[in-house]
């Protein structure tokens, strides 16, 4: 199951995080533009080519550190055709590299719809008989508020192709508790619902960690919440954003993880990315600072949850 997979490099690494890859062309260090805008043009390729030299650097300095990336689809494709293919090539050279690839996509249809993205994102596409993969990410971000018609095509993709996803329960976004806290007839909210109905889907794709392969989004803004989710959803692996650049910390994220610091991986993107920034270092340098940022978020955390044991 992908998740056990996930969960193994976890406890190898001893570092529950991922590096969102979400690269607005403003992040890229002017030389590499400079480069590829010479070879270029200052065009959607020149973008797209920024975007990934960008990508392999990070990914050279984290892979040995950091058990996983999560490319944000949308800073690929406002750059065009040339940008999802600075996407493709970005999960292939992580999964080259051994990384662990979450596609935050946060897709959501019904019905052949949501097979094509399932296929897209996480299967494979038939082309004159021969089945090819088109992006293959090891999980997919999803919104579930259609209900499991939009959820049953990425089970079944799950299933058959060692795959995950990750639903959308409680987000970190300020504006999340206009809709996701609102209570229901029964007493209950709507992301408490919502995590009973990801504990349900799951059940056909238990890991042998006692995770299954449908995950949850669950924001490190609302650590109360946090601790409530994971109480309420033994076998749901959480995907945690906010971490960082949103104000989150290493004691927001603790109550995610359970007694054996498994249960989460916890997401940085702008904090990685720009790094340099921060450190005082040279644009020439911001590899090493994105290296030195991850290596500083995993003690932070490993220091409140203690060591991971499977």
């Amino acid at each position: 199951m992908a998740f056990d997979r996930l969960i193994d490099k976890i406890a190898e690494m001893q570092n529950p995080t991922v590096a969102g890859l979400d690269p607005k062309l403003d992040y890229v260090p002017e030389f590499i533009k400079e480069e590829c805008f010479a070879k270029y043009g200052k065009t959607l390729e020149g973008a797209a080519a920024a975007l990934f030299e960008f990508n392999k650097a990070l990914i050279d300095a984290l892979y040995e550190v950091v058990p996983a990336i999560k490319p944000q689809a949308a800073y690929y494709e406002m750059y065009g055709w040339q940008g999802v293919k600075a996407l493709a090539d970005t999960i292939a050279y992580a999964k080259s590299k051994g990384m662990f690839v979450i596609t935050d996509g946060k897709r959501n249809d019904i019905g052949t719809t949501m097979e094509a993205y399932a296929a897209a994102h996480l299967g494979s596409t038939t082309v004159a008989g021969e089945e090819v993969e088109a992006f293959g990410a090891d999980a997919l971000t999803v919104n579930g508020y259609l209900g499991t018609d939009g959820i049953k095509p990425l089970v079944n993709i799950c299933k058959s192709g060692d795959k995950g996803i990750f639903v959308l329960v409680k987000t970190s976004n300020p504006s999340s508790g206009e809709l996701q806290d609102k209570k229901l007839d029964d007493g209950t909210t709507v992301y408490e619902q919502m995590g009973k109905m990801c504990e349900e889907w799951g059940t056909e794709l238990e890991g042998k960690y006692g995770y299954s392969g449908v995950g949850a989004v669950v924001g490190a803004t609302y650590p109360e919440q946090l601790a409530e989710m994971r109480a309420k959803c033994p076998h749901t692996f959480f995907l945690v954003p906010g971490y960082g650049a949103q104000g989150g910390g290493a004691n927001d994220v603790k109550n995610a993880f359970d007694e054996n610091g498994l249960g989460a991986i916890i997401n940085s993107s702008r904090g990685i990315m720009c790094a340099w920034k921060k450190q005082g270092l040279t644009e020439n340098d911001f590899a090493k600072a994105a290296y030195n940022e991850a290596v500083r978020m995993r003690d932070e955390i490993i220091g409140c949850i203690g060591k991971i044991k499977k």
